[in-house]
């Protein structure tokens, strides 16, 4: 997916949700893997799918599917700042 077409928000999320449920419930995900698996390595392409990788997260995580952690420690979706990671949501994990 590394030409110069848009990425859509479903494709966003998709990419987002394979990711992180490959890691598994124990382990989390740079947004940064999520925009270089749908633009490549070219800093200029996934670099502009950063935002919307956030928005992903960030509507994922209001659905239930993933959590957003700072610092290991999960995050209100609607007021974090900075480095962050992504976690699917699994059995042990869903009360965070």
């Amino acid at each position: 997916m590394g030409d110069d077409r848009a990425v859509s928000a479903a494709e966003i999320e998709a990419a987002l949700l394979a990711r992180a449920a490959a890691r598994g419930p124990d382990r989390s995900i740079d947004p940064a893997e999520v925009a270089r698996t749908l633009a490549g390595d070219d800093p200029n392409a996934w670099g502009r799918l950063m935002g919307a990788v956030r928005r992903a997260a960030m509507r994922l995580m209001k659905e239930g599917r993933v959590t957003i952690l700072r610092k290991g420690k999960p995050v209100d979706p609607d007021d974090f700042r900075g480095v962050y990671r992504i976690r699917i949501v699994g059995p042990h994990n869903g009360d965070d």
